[in-house]
């Protein structure tokens, strides 16, 4: 199959497409033809070696855990699915290698869930990681109806999802971003506030009680400016900043979750949920995509199609 693989940590320039064997397929595995893999910063944070303390990487490594695609072939225990279905799903394992930049990829049943017809294969790869990853920010938060949450980077692809999902809830939402992405922010349901300096100051003008709860998708500082406007410092979870748990609050790591996933899918189904693609490029401009997501100037989501 072709699949996009490094041999080496290092930045985009390593990544190449070439050809390597099928996966094979563990009896709690089925076989997914890849439609389309999601682009998330952790993917080459992964192929820098960013994360070799506390992730066992295998080379070659094929980046990658957002898919979507088809069922082709089954585990020897994998009722949960057929041939032909169209899943979704938060590719991750313990040791990484085997990633979704590829044309199939052997995806454990507990990492997928079905794609309804409404989301296109392109939103449906969008979707795992970043909706999981602010869904369970949430979650940890507390955020109930009726409550204040401050989103820090409110524009980005976790962020985006998180500002909706906050509104589902019946939150009011303040998110932070760039001038430029306030009215995206605003079509999303939140109040758009600009960080940097005075960030703080910016948010009590809005809030003058304070925040019931803060998610931070950005890093950079954010979590002591939650620090400073929340009515209690343990409602605040960051996903870039370690010392959110010195300031009281919790880190977030995503983990698979079918449940969780099929709950996200099901939102994005019945248009409560939009999952905003920023850009898809082929599976072969992989690196180019790599480049963006490292700018951070990314609005939503970016996608590689897999022809």
């Amino acid at each position: 199959m072709k699949a996009i693989v490094t041999n080496e940590y290092g930045g985009p320039e390593n990544l190449r497409l070439d050809e390597v064997p099928k996966p094979k397929v563990g009896p709690d595995q089925v076989l997914v033809r890849v439609k389309a893999a999601g682009v998330n910063p952790v993917d080459w944070k992964v192929a820098k070696g960013w994360l070799d303390p506390m992730m066992y990487v295998r080379f070659p490594l094929i980046p990658g855990w957002d898919a979507a695609g088809v069922v082709e072939e089954l585990g020897a225990d994998t009722p949960e699915f057929a041939v032909g279905d169209e899943v979704l799903g938060y590719v991750r394992r313990d040791e990484v290698g085997q990633g979704t930049y590829a044309e199939y990829v052997a995806a454990p049943v507990r990492t997928l869930t079905h794609k309804p017809a409404e989301l296109s294969w392109q939103q449906a790869a969008a979707l795992p990681l970043a909706g999981l990853t602010a869904l369970r920010s949430l979650d940890r938060v507390g955020l109930g109806d009726g409550e204040t949450v401050l989103v820090h980077g409110g524009s980005g692809g976790v962020g985006s999802l998180g500002v909706q999902l906050a509104a589902v809830r019946g939150a009011r939402v303040i998110a932070t971003a760039s001038e430029r992405n306030h009215d995206f922010l605003r079509s999303l349901g939140a109040e758009p506030v600009t960080y940097g300096e005075g960030l703080a100051d910016r948010v009590r003008e809005l809030a003058p009680a304070g925040v019931d709860a803060a998610v931070d998708f950005a890093g950079g500082g954010a979590v002591h400016v939650s620090r400073e406007v929340l009515k209690d410092a343990t409602r605040s979870a960051s996903i870039a900043d370690g010392d959110v748990k010195k300031l009281g609050g919790q880190v977030v790591w995503v983990r698979p979750d079918a449940e969780g996933l099929a709950h996200l899918a099901g939102l994005v189904a019945a248009g409560r949920l939009t999952v905003h693609v920023d850009a898809a490029l082929p599976l072969a401009e992989a690196a180019e995509a790599f480049r963006r997501s490292e700018s951070g100037r990314t609005r939503g989501k970016l996608v590689l199609d897999v022809p």
